[in-house]
């Protein structure tokens, strides 16, 4: 199934997607990454106290853009990446419960702590393709505000975005992870090829 969804997310929004489904996104995204969730969570700083309540229901996207600042202070897009999520694992839990994120955005999936958070508070992590940034940067309308310009590019970005995507449910509600399928599938047919050449 494909999905369009517009932002902020709901719980019912979020519901309605399994693994396997499809999404193209209208509103806005967060993004977010390594230094700036440090600060959050390692280092103990609140969010600015404007961001914190746009943060419920938004999808967090992991990412460092490149841009371009502009005379008037505003920034313009030059590429917007996505990076891998998986070491960025730990801070999922603390980002749906404690702020009301509903949606990660990235490659490379989570591990067991991000996936249980997204079963225990009701989110999902949607996988970009990898090498899309091009595709990627003409889907964000404007960088509409950033925070904490000191961690540059590593900042707290919101992106005004348009069909932003397609992106691929890749763990849901549930707690079903394409990510765990696939290592699974790989795992039972590597089983029968030992069996084959007789290797125990």
């Amino acid at each position: 199934m494909h999905y369009h969804l517009q932002t902020p997310l709901t719980d019912e929004d979020i519901r309605k997607l399994s693994v396997g489904d499809t999404v193209t996104v209208d509103g806005h995204i967060f993004g977010i990454r390594d230094a700036n969730l440090i600060r959050i969570f390692d280092q103990g700083i609140e969010p600015p106290e404007d961001l914190i309540p746009q943060l419920k229901g938004a999808i967090g996207l992991h990412t460092a853009p490149n841009v371009k600042k502009n005379d008037d202070g505003t920034y313009e897009k030059i590429c917007v990446g996505t990076t891998t999520s998986t070491r960025m694992d730990r801070f999922t839990p603390g980002l749906l419960s404690k702020y009301g994120m509903k949606a990660i955005c990235g490659k490379g999936g989570q591990y067991k702590e991000g996936t249980q958070a997204m079963k225990d508070h009701t989110g999902v992590y949607l996988t970009i393709v990898g090498g899309a940034a091009a595709l990627e940067t003409t889907q964000i309308e404007e960088i509409e505000e950033v925070w904490w310009e000191d961690l540059m590019p590593e900042a707290i970005w919101k992106f005004r975005v348009k069909n932003f995507g397609p992106l691929i449910v890749s763990i849901d509600s549930n707690g079903n992870s394409m990510y765990n399928q696939v290592k699974s599938e790989a795992r039972e047919r590597m089983e029968k090829i030992y069996e084959k050449m007789g290797i125990s």
